[in-house]
Protein backbone atom coordinates (compact mmCIF):
# COMPACT_ATOMS: atom_id res chain seq x y z
CA UNK A 1 0.00 0.00 0.00
CA UNK A 2 1.55 3.34 -1.10
CA UNK A 3 0.25 6.23 0.30
CA UNK A 4 0.68 10.01 -1.24
CA UNK A 5 0.65 13.36 0.45
CA UNK A 6 0.69 16.35 -1.26
CA UNK A 7 3.66 18.37 0.01
CA UNK A 8 2.46 21.33 2.32
CA UNK A 9 4.13 23.76 4.16
CA UNK A 10 2.78 24.17 7.98
CA UNK A 11 4.64 24.14 11.08
CA UNK A 12 4.17 22.19 14.15
CA UNK A 13 4.15 25.10 16.31
CA UNK A 14 0.48 26.21 15.33
CA UNK A 15 -2.29 24.18 15.27
CA UNK A 16 -2.99 22.63 11.53
CA UNK A 17 -6.87 24.45 11.37
CA UNK A 18 -5.29 27.78 11.47
CA UNK A 19 -2.88 26.75 8.72
CA UNK A 20 -4.99 25.36 6.23
CA UNK A 21 -9.17 23.89 6.22
CA UNK A 22 -10.88 21.90 7.92
CA UNK A 23 -11.60 19.56 5.96
CA UNK A 24 -7.67 18.88 4.35
CA UNK A 25 -6.26 18.66 7.68
CA UNK A 26 -8.61 15.67 9.00
CA UNK A 27 -7.53 13.95 5.68
CA UNK A 28 -3.45 14.56 6.40
CA UNK A 29 -4.14 13.64 9.92
CA UNK A 30 -6.12 10.43 8.67
CA UNK A 31 -3.09 9.94 5.87
CA UNK A 32 -0.57 9.97 8.93
CA UNK A 33 -1.88 7.72 11.07
CA UNK A 34 -2.98 5.09 8.17
CA UNK A 35 0.98 5.21 7.38
CA UNK A 36 2.19 4.72 10.78
CA UNK A 37 -0.08 1.69 11.40
CA UNK A 38 0.77 0.22 7.87
CA UNK A 39 4.75 0.86 8.56
CA UNK A 40 4.35 -1.22 11.63
CA UNK A 41 6.20 -4.61 10.75
CA UNK A 42 4.51 -6.68 11.57
CA UNK A 43 1.19 -5.17 11.74
CA UNK A 44 -0.49 -5.31 14.85
CA UNK A 45 -3.48 -6.24 13.78
CA UNK A 46 -1.17 -9.00 11.34
CA UNK A 47 0.39 -10.69 14.98
CA UNK A 48 -2.26 -13.33 15.70
CA UNK A 49 -1.42 -15.12 19.27
CA UNK A 50 0.60 -18.29 19.42
CA UNK A 51 0.04 -21.62 21.42
CA UNK A 52 3.56 -22.69 21.06
CA UNK A 53 3.55 -26.24 21.17
CA UNK A 54 6.97 -27.95 22.25
CA UNK A 55 8.47 -31.49 22.29
CA UNK A 56 12.22 -32.08 24.28
CA UNK A 57 15.27 -31.74 21.33
CA UNK A 58 16.63 -35.26 20.68
CA UNK A 59 18.08 -36.46 17.43
CA UNK A 60 17.05 -40.07 18.82
CA UNK A 61 14.10 -41.50 20.02
CA UNK A 62 13.43 -40.35 23.57
CA UNK A 63 11.70 -42.37 26.77
CA UNK A 64 12.05 -38.79 28.87
CA UNK A 65 9.14 -36.82 28.93
CA UNK A 66 8.88 -32.95 31.09
CA UNK A 67 6.23 -32.12 33.86
CA UNK A 68 5.92 -28.67 34.22
CA UNK A 69 3.14 -27.04 36.46
CA UNK A 70 1.80 -23.33 36.07
CA UNK A 71 1.37 -21.36 39.28
CA UNK A 72 -0.18 -18.69 38.14
CA UNK A 73 -2.04 -16.73 41.54
CA UNK A 74 -4.00 -18.29 43.57
CA UNK A 75 -2.88 -21.51 46.20
CA UNK A 76 -0.73 -23.57 46.38
CA UNK A 77 -1.40 -27.15 45.89
CA UNK A 78 0.07 -29.40 48.57
CA UNK A 79 -1.11 -33.04 47.68
CA UNK A 80 0.29 -32.59 44.58
CA UNK A 81 3.77 -31.51 45.34
CA UNK A 82 3.89 -33.60 48.06
CA UNK A 83 2.60 -36.74 45.61
CA UNK A 84 5.90 -35.49 43.49
CA UNK A 85 8.06 -35.56 46.59
CA UNK A 86 6.97 -39.18 48.16
CA UNK A 87 7.03 -40.82 44.48
CA UNK A 88 10.74 -38.52 43.31
CA UNK A 89 9.15 -37.03 40.42
CA UNK A 90 10.99 -34.42 39.23
CA UNK A 91 8.64 -31.19 37.61
CA UNK A 92 9.85 -28.10 36.09
CA UNK A 93 7.65 -24.89 38.44
CA UNK A 94 6.97 -21.97 36.22
CA UNK A 95 5.67 -19.35 38.73
CA UNK A 96 4.56 -15.31 39.19
CA UNK A 97 5.54 -13.17 41.33
CA UNK A 98 2.39 -12.67 42.69
CA UNK A 99 2.38 -16.48 43.19
CA UNK A 100 5.42 -16.44 45.21
CA UNK A 101 4.51 -13.56 47.49
CA UNK A 102 1.44 -15.13 48.52
CA UNK A 103 2.25 -18.93 49.63
CA UNK A 104 5.11 -18.51 51.27
CA UNK A 105 4.70 -22.23 52.72
CA UNK A 106 4.81 -23.94 49.61
CA UNK A 107 8.29 -21.70 48.52
CA UNK A 108 10.07 -23.21 51.82
CA UNK A 109 9.06 -26.87 50.57
CA UNK A 110 10.03 -26.18 46.95
CA UNK A 111 12.84 -24.61 48.04
CA UNK A 112 13.96 -27.33 50.02
CA UNK A 113 13.43 -29.94 47.38
CA UNK A 114 15.69 -28.02 44.54
CA UNK A 115 17.27 -31.54 43.56
CA UNK A 116 13.41 -32.34 42.40
CA UNK A 117 12.19 -28.76 41.38
CA UNK A 118 13.58 -26.46 38.79
CA UNK A 119 11.46 -23.08 38.97
CA UNK A 120 11.18 -20.69 36.05
CA UNK A 121 9.43 -17.52 35.37
CA UNK A 122 5.97 -17.45 34.69
CA UNK A 123 6.02 -13.37 34.72
CA UNK A 124 5.23 -10.92 37.24
CA UNK A 125 1.50 -10.52 37.15
CA UNK A 126 0.65 -13.19 34.93
CA UNK A 127 -0.18 -10.58 31.72
CA UNK A 128 -0.22 -12.43 28.48
CA UNK A 129 2.64 -11.67 26.12
CA UNK A 130 0.50 -10.25 23.45
CA UNK A 131 1.23 -6.32 22.78
CA UNK A 132 -1.20 -3.48 22.17
CA UNK A 133 -3.78 -1.41 23.78
CA UNK A 134 -7.00 -3.94 24.01
CA UNK A 135 -5.67 -7.05 22.81
CA UNK A 136 -6.70 -9.96 25.42
CA UNK A 137 -6.33 -13.63 25.59
CA UNK A 138 -9.67 -15.75 26.76
CA UNK A 139 -10.43 -12.45 28.43
CA UNK A 140 -7.41 -11.63 30.04
CA UNK A 141 -5.77 -8.25 28.77
CA UNK A 142 -2.09 -8.26 27.05
CA UNK A 143 0.24 -5.74 27.62
CA UNK A 144 -0.31 -2.23 26.14
CA UNK A 145 3.70 -2.09 24.76
CA UNK A 146 7.16 -3.67 24.49
CA UNK A 147 8.34 -1.85 27.79
CA UNK A 148 5.50 -3.49 30.13
CA UNK A 149 6.17 -7.18 28.39
CA UNK A 150 10.06 -6.63 29.31
CA UNK A 151 8.88 -5.22 33.21
CA UNK A 152 6.76 -8.49 33.12
CA UNK A 153 9.32 -10.61 32.57
CA UNK A 154 12.80 -9.38 34.11
CA UNK A 155 10.61 -8.78 37.40
CA UNK A 156 9.58 -12.27 37.52
CA UNK A 157 12.68 -13.53 37.02
CA UNK A 158 14.11 -11.51 39.66
CA UNK A 159 11.49 -12.52 42.67
CA UNK A 160 12.62 -16.45 41.70
CA UNK A 161 15.95 -15.64 41.63
CA UNK A 162 15.71 -13.90 45.03
CA UNK A 163 12.80 -16.11 46.49
CA UNK A 164 14.18 -19.18 44.96
CA UNK A 165 17.72 -18.39 44.94
CA UNK A 166 18.37 -19.76 41.18
CA UNK A 167 17.95 -17.51 38.26
CA UNK A 168 15.47 -18.86 35.92
CA UNK A 169 16.59 -19.38 31.94
CA UNK A 170 12.96 -20.80 30.50
CA UNK A 171 9.49 -18.57 30.28
CA UNK A 172 5.92 -19.12 30.01
CA UNK A 173 3.51 -16.54 29.39
CA UNK A 174 0.37 -16.21 30.85
CA UNK A 175 -2.39 -18.50 28.74
CA UNK A 176 0.70 -19.67 27.16
CA UNK A 177 0.09 -17.43 24.01
CA UNK A 178 2.22 -15.25 22.09
CA UNK A 179 2.38 -12.51 19.37
CA UNK A 180 5.14 -13.05 17.43
CA UNK A 181 7.32 -9.41 18.39
CA UNK A 182 7.31 -10.64 21.71
CA UNK A 183 8.54 -14.35 21.10
CA UNK A 184 11.27 -12.25 19.68
CA UNK A 185 11.57 -9.84 22.64
CA UNK A 186 11.43 -12.28 25.37
CA UNK A 187 14.02 -14.22 23.03
CA UNK A 188 16.02 -11.12 23.06
CA UNK A 189 15.78 -11.13 27.21
CA UNK A 190 17.94 -14.12 26.86
CA UNK A 191 14.74 -17.01 27.70
CA UNK A 192 13.83 -20.04 26.22
CA UNK A 193 9.81 -19.83 25.50
CA UNK A 194 8.34 -23.07 26.82
CA UNK A 195 5.97 -24.76 25.39
CA UNK A 196 3.78 -27.86 25.82
CA UNK A 197 2.83 -30.97 23.64
CA UNK A 198 0.04 -32.08 26.05
CA UNK A 199 -2.15 -30.43 28.11
CA UNK A 200 -3.31 -32.34 31.03
CA UNK A 201 -5.73 -29.82 32.84
CA UNK A 202 -7.16 -27.01 30.80
CA UNK A 203 -6.36 -24.59 33.49
CA UNK A 204 -7.62 -26.95 36.29
CA UNK A 205 -10.74 -27.20 35.52
CA UNK A 206 -10.73 -31.04 34.02
CA UNK A 207 -12.32 -33.68 35.89
CA UNK A 208 -9.74 -36.87 37.52
CA UNK A 209 -10.91 -39.04 34.60
CA UNK A 210 -10.72 -36.77 31.73
CA UNK A 211 -6.67 -35.55 33.24
CA UNK A 212 -6.29 -39.55 33.04
CA UNK A 213 -7.18 -39.69 29.66
CA UNK A 214 -5.24 -37.05 28.84
CA UNK A 215 -2.19 -38.81 29.87
CA UNK A 216 -2.61 -41.83 28.70
CA UNK A 217 -1.73 -40.55 25.23
CA UNK A 218 2.14 -39.41 26.39
CA UNK A 219 4.73 -40.86 24.64
CA UNK A 220 8.31 -40.01 24.66
CA UNK A 221 9.58 -36.43 24.15
CA UNK A 222 6.04 -34.86 25.68
CA UNK A 223 5.94 -31.75 27.92
CA UNK A 224 3.01 -31.81 29.82
CA UNK A 225 1.49 -28.94 31.34
CA UNK A 226 -0.53 -28.42 34.22
CA UNK A 227 -1.55 -26.77 37.07
CA UNK A 228 -0.09 -26.62 41.09
CA UNK A 229 -2.40 -23.35 41.55
CA UNK A 230 -6.12 -24.40 42.64
CA UNK A 231 -6.09 -27.41 45.41
CA UNK A 232 -9.43 -28.03 44.97
CA UNK A 233 -9.26 -28.84 41.34
CA UNK A 234 -8.98 -32.89 39.95
CA UNK A 235 -5.00 -32.15 38.91
CA UNK A 236 -4.06 -33.64 41.81
CA UNK A 237 -5.78 -36.87 41.82
CA UNK A 238 -5.83 -37.37 38.07
CA UNK A 239 -2.22 -35.98 37.39
CA UNK A 240 -0.96 -38.91 40.63
CA UNK A 241 -2.90 -41.88 39.15
CA UNK A 242 -1.26 -40.54 35.73
CA UNK A 243 1.75 -39.71 36.17
CA UNK A 244 2.30 -43.15 38.01
CA UNK A 245 1.32 -45.42 35.05
CA UNK A 246 4.16 -43.19 32.90
CA UNK A 247 6.11 -44.59 35.31
CA UNK A 248 4.93 -48.10 34.66
CA UNK A 249 5.29 -47.50 31.04
CA UNK A 250 8.86 -46.89 31.08
CA UNK A 251 9.04 -43.06 30.82
CA UNK A 252 11.97 -40.92 32.61
CA UNK A 253 10.74 -37.70 33.64
CA UNK A 254 13.07 -34.56 33.69
CA UNK A 255 13.18 -31.05 34.03
CA UNK A 256 13.97 -28.48 31.59
CA UNK A 257 17.09 -27.00 32.90
CA UNK A 258 18.34 -30.73 31.80
CA UNK A 259 17.16 -30.64 28.38
CA UNK A 260 16.53 -28.66 25.16
CA UNK A 261 13.10 -27.55 23.36
CA UNK A 262 11.81 -28.19 19.87
CA UNK A 263 8.67 -26.14 18.90
CA UNK A 264 6.05 -27.73 16.21
CA UNK A 265 4.63 -24.93 15.24
CA UNK A 266 6.99 -21.91 15.05
CA UNK A 267 9.27 -20.87 11.68
CA UNK A 268 12.05 -22.62 10.68
CA UNK A 269 14.58 -20.62 12.56
CA UNK A 270 13.34 -20.82 15.90
CA UNK A 271 12.45 -24.71 16.29
CA UNK A 272 15.27 -25.74 18.28
CA UNK A 273 16.12 -24.00 21.92
CA UNK A 274 18.99 -25.50 23.75
CA UNK A 275 18.75 -25.21 27.42
CA UNK A 276 20.57 -23.39 30.01
CA UNK A 277 22.92 -26.69 30.68
CA UNK A 278 23.72 -26.75 26.84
Amino acid sequence: MQLLLTPTKFSFCKPLRQQMPMAAARRLLVRLAVGALCCTYPPLWAQTPIEVHDVIASATPTRNIALTLDACSGAFDDDLIEFLIRNRIPATLFATKKWLLKNPQGVAIIKAHLDLFDVEDHGENHIPAVIGAGRKVYGIAGEPDLLHLRQEVSEGAKAITEMIGVPPHWYRGATAEYDPQAIAEIERMGFGIAGFSINADSGATLRKPAVEERLRHVKGGDVIIAHMNKPASDTAEGLSTGLLQLLRNGLVFVRLDQVGLSATNLPKEQLVRPSSNQ
